[in-house]
């Protein structure tokens, strides 16, 4: 352990829940807030520690403030303003964001948080809601690398990767290349079930066949099989992917980049919340191919 500290967490959700957990798990002293009360009484119940009315009043005293929300103005709510967690936070301490965001809102904050005294780190993680629970995140991280020397031990508590990848915006430009690549593997990985189910093929078969040699991807191993079963309940949302390459395509018109994959993917994906899926896993792009 790095030793006791006094920490923060803000947002309990399907991550923010269990990656406190861990910190608190882990011996630390974790003041939690969440926008729905109840949720942070029963981290409480479970896990200890302490909730607050606000995110202010939960960041006061704290060493390291964590965050898992849901996008930008979420973010901007739970840490500016004179209930956000930057008026309560004493000179010296860092936030650290696990939001996936902007890199433009992270580029904001990082100079709000230095203009008080304060460290900013943006901090997305991969990994799923089963990296969170299992403590086996990655975790990709912008900012400056005093700040990082002093979180990355902590946030290795429920990291099995934590790498700072360049300053201020950077780790939130490198969670869009994550999600840039999982748009198209998800994609061809749906085809290709599709396909194979269309041949007559035994996709269970297929599946155990080629994830042996060069199409094998994190995707078809742990979730080739429940596709092919029809099941979608395995974390990540639909909506939240469709932020997350909203995202993705704002920072493209910005710098140029071409990303007409991931911009076919999200149409896509936009045909799945029509169809209801809303709140089924990204792998239900699958359904689209078996109308």
């Amino acid at each position: 352990m790095t030793g006791r500290r006094n920490l923060a967490f803000i947002g309990l959700g399907v991550m923010g829940g269990p990656m406190a957990g861990h910190l608190a798990r882990a011996g630390h002293a974790v003041t939690v807030y969440n926008r729905a009360a109840e949720r942070g009484r029963n981290w409480v119940d479970q896990y200890g520690g302490t909730a607050r009315p606000t995110p202010r009043s939960a960041s006061e005293g704290a060493d390291i403030v964590f965050a898992c929300v849901g996008n930008d103005d979420d973010l901007r709510a739970v840490t500016l303003g004179p209930d956000g967690a930057f008026a309560g936070m004493k000179p010296g301490a860092i936030f650290v964001d696990h939001t996936t965001a902007s890199a433009d809102v992270a580029r904001g904050l990082f100079q709000e948080a230095g203009s008080r005294g304060l460290g900013f780190l943006d901090a997305p993680v991969s990994g799923g809601q089963a990296g969170a629970e299992k403590g086996a995140l990655t975790v990709m991280v912008g900012g400056e690398e005093e700040a990082f020397a002093t979180a990355e031990p902590v946030m290795r508590h429920f990291a099995k990767a934590v790498t700072l990848m360049g300053p201020s915006g950077a780790g939130q430009l490198t969670k869009m290349v994550n999600q840039i690549c999982i748009a198209g593997l998800v994609q061809a990985l749906s085809e290709g079930i599709a396909f194979a189910q269309h041949a007559g093929l035994d996709a269970t078969k297929v599946i155990e066949v080629i994830s042996k040699g060069a199409a094998q991807s994190w995707q078809m191993e742990n979730r080739g099989s429940t596709m092919i079963e029809g099941r979608f309940d395995f974390g990540f949302a639909v909506d939240w992917m469709r932020k997350d390459l909203s995202i993705v395509m704002d920072e493209a018109r910005r710098n140029g980049a071409r990303v007409p994959v991931a911009a076919l993917v999200d149409q896509f994906y936009a045909a799945v919340q029509a169809k209801g899926g809303n709140r089924w896993d990204t792998s239900s792009l699958v359904t689209l191919l078996r109308d």
